[in-house]
């Protein structure tokens, strides 16, 4: 087969953050199959481009065995709302002229991946010229997120965003979710029960065990890093409004008598914030790092005692699953799981961890305490997580799973 992916936050190679899609990608062609990328040329943390994009409306590079087209992208994402409603559309315009006037090779089908949801724009209009389906994927339920933290707020573009949504489901061939909640809410908006698949995010194995079979020796890891003789929780992801991390500084002012180190990895449009209020506090038990490439995270989840899957309390979250909790799964690392819902459900059919009530400082420090006090379940909650992993998660077969169903459906 021959797939064009539209994903505006495709990874560079040596990029941080999840890279679900790389993986998948690179699955996919060792198969035998072709895909050409459409992505834009802003990190979806940093909201900044690269010196090599600086100026340029498209950029062909190639990933690999990957053709990867880099589209333009306002650089006003981080600014506010309004510049992050730019950033969107102006990806919209300059892959829907990229897709339609530069990719030349006939594809076989469209797979776009949303969040955002307007990518869906580009995918229904390239669809229709050159007479190929497209596949939906849907990594979060939007718009709901979007109101629920507060991004969105006008009347009448959420009263768009659900007409679009709704079109958009309509019109694609297939809807990929990754939870079984988001599969149940698209029932509910009376998307057809056999239009939808369930193929979930993953756990990365072929990366932790590439950390756990070279000659990383995880004690010199730690003192060359200042976490020796601490107890390590450790965060991976974005810093940003959804993430609420200042339920991280709530807890750390609570355990400044424990040898708790908070390790908060990653970037976001809240981290200068929550660093200036850490700093303000005078915390010396939370660590910002900036992000970087993902060996280099597995290195700093295999270095810790746990990890931390956290995110604001609203109900949109209850759906979703954490990129992270698969990371750690991989690693054999327990979780801290302030996520309702499913996310919850995984920690404890898997017994992989605790759930905390989301920003309950309260709850938070009751169980990081009885982890102090019981370090023996940290071994036996993370072979448990790593086992559930490789049972139900594992991404190579996933890839798999999703290869067949695209392969069904033309």
């Amino acid at each position: 087969m021959n797939i064009l992916l539209i994903h505006q936050y495709f990874l560079e190679d040596d990029d941080a953050g999840g890279s679900r899609f790389n993986e998948m990608v690179k699955l996919w062609e060792a198969k035998g199959h072709k895909v050409t990328v459409l992505a834009g040329m802003v990190h979806y943390t940093k909201g900044v481009k690269r010196d090599r994009y600086k100026g340029k409306f498209v950029v062909k590079r190639k990933q690999g065995n990957t053709e990867v087209y880099r589209c333009h992208v306002s650089e006003a994402y981080n600014v506010n709302f309004l510049g992050r409603l730019w950033a969107y559309f102006s990806f919209v315009f300059s892959s829907l002229f990229v897709g339609i006037f530069k990719i030349k090779e006939k594809n076989d089908l469209i797979l776009v991946t949303s969040p955002p949801l307007f990518v869906g724009i580009t995918a229904y209009f390239i669809s229709r010229l050159k007479r190929i389906p497209f596949v939906f994927e849907v990594r979060d339920l939007w718009p709901e997120s979007a109101i629920d933290t507060g991004v969105l707020k006008n009347k009448l573009i959420i009263k768009l965003a659900y007409w679009f949504e709704a079109f958009l489901y309509r019109k694609a061939k297939l809807i990929n979710v990754l939870t079984p909640a988001f599969k149940e809410a698209l029932i509910k908006k009376n998307v057809p029960k056999d239009k939808i698949i369930f193929i979930p995010n993953a756990a990365d194995f072929s990366l932790s065990e590439k950390v756990l079979m070279s000659d990383f020796d995880r004690e010199s890891f730690r003192v060359a890093n200042g976490l020796d003789g601490k107890f390590v929780v450790t965060y991976v992801g974005a810093h940003g409004v959804a993430n609420a991390l200042g339920q991280v500084i709530d807890v750390a002012q609570r355990v400044t008598d424990t040898n708790v180190l908070f390790l908060l990895i990653g970037e976001g449009m809240e981290k200068i914030q929550i660093k200036e209020h850490a700093k303000s506090l005078g915390l010396t038990n939370v660590r910002f790092i900036d992000a970087v490439p993902k060996l280099e995270v597995f290195k700093y989840i295999i270095a810790s005692e746990m990890g931390m899957s956290v995110l604001k309390n609203v109900p949109t979250f209850k759906t979703i699953y954490s990129n992270k909790t698969f990371d750690y799964m991989s690693c054999k690392k327990p979780i801290l799981m302030a996520i309702d819902g499913v996310s919850r459900q995984l920690v404890e059919e898997s017994e992989s961890g605790t759930f905390i009530k989301p920003e309950d400082a309260n709850d938070f420090e009751r169980v990081i305490r009885r982890y102090l006090k019981e370090p023996q379940s940290l071994s036996k909650e993370g072979e448990s997580g790593y086992g559930y992993a490789v049972k139900y998660f594992d991404r190579s077969k996933l890839a798999e799973q999703y290869l067949n169903s695209l392969e069904k459906m033309i």
